[in-house]
């Protein structure tokens, strides 16, 4: 058993299952999450030579974050990677209650329930590090997708609040990271398949790459970290173009049978 111990959500493929691996490769014991089956997500882990623990949970809900919390045994969590989140694209009144409310519990409830848990253990000892996967979709509105850049923008403002909250307890860190298009199964997950001109993009960001930026962060303690350069551009961009021409410049990314 490894000294340190990390517990990442939603890392049964893309990002999350990237963190896995570099937070094994750093030594770190694993308790991997995710609310599909890990298949071979995980092989391969313990060849670095930590512990490794699979739970396939549904984090939108708060029995399954206790669920998690109870599978972690009381063993003292040095880094949290809250990774979990979906998206639904399509019209939003086109979408069913219980779809659009997934990714609002999933993205939004789940997570900050899990952050207030394992945030109370580590500024009782004033150590830990945490990384929250926000997206730069928060600073656009999502025509298509709306629910989900709705989530993010939650996320990615409440992070910035509660990071000046814990300001004072120098040993905590919390990193927000901000990923742009991703190669993911996100997209077919929620319906933003080959018909979306997103979905078809053959230019996604490598999701190794994202997670290595994200848990570079999260080691040097950063605030946050917007992953790649266009991105960038992006999110200084958004805070001069008015909001209805994001809107648009989205619906022409998510909208159905967008694809050229």
């Amino acid at each position: 058993m490894a000294s340190k111990f990390a517990i990442i959500s939603g890392a049964s493929s893309g990002i999350g299952a990237e963190l896995a691996k570099l937070a094994a490769a750093d030594g770190y014991d694993l308790l991997v999450v995710a609310d599909t089956p890990f298949a071979g997500a995980s092989a391969g882990l313990a060849s670095f030579g930590v512990a490794v623990d699979t739970l396939e949970v549904d984090l939108s809900t708060v029995q399954g974050v206790d669920q998690l919390l109870d599978r972690a045994g009381g063993r003292q969590v040095d880094v949290l990677c809250a990774n979990a989140g979906h998206g639904l694209g399509h019209a939003f009144l086109d979408q069913q209650l219980p779809d659009w409310r997934h990714v609002i519990d999933t993205n939004i409830t789940g997570t900050i329930y899990l952050l207030q848990k394992v945030l109370g253990q580590m500024v009782a000892r004033d150590e830990g590090k945490v990384l929250v996967t926000g997206s730069i979709a928060g600073f656009i509105p999502g025509s298509f997708n709306a629910v989900y850049n709705g989530t993010k923008a939650f996320i990615d403002n409440f992070t910035e609040a509660l990071r000046n909250e814990l300001k004072e307890h120098e040993g905590v860190t919390l990193t927000t990271l901000m990923p742009g298009v991703t190669d993911t199964e996100f997209f077919d997950r929620a319906g933003l398949g080959a018909d979306t001109s997103v979905g078809a993009d053959d230019n996604k960001a490598d999701p190794a790459k994202v997670a290595k930026d994200g848990w570079d962060a999260l080691l040097a303690g950063k605030g946050h970290i917007v992953s790649g350069f266009s991105n960038k551009l992006q999110v200084a961009a958004a805070g001069i173009i008015p909001q209805s021409m994001l809107a648009e410049q989205h619906r022409k990314m998510a909208e159905p049978d967008t694809a050229q």
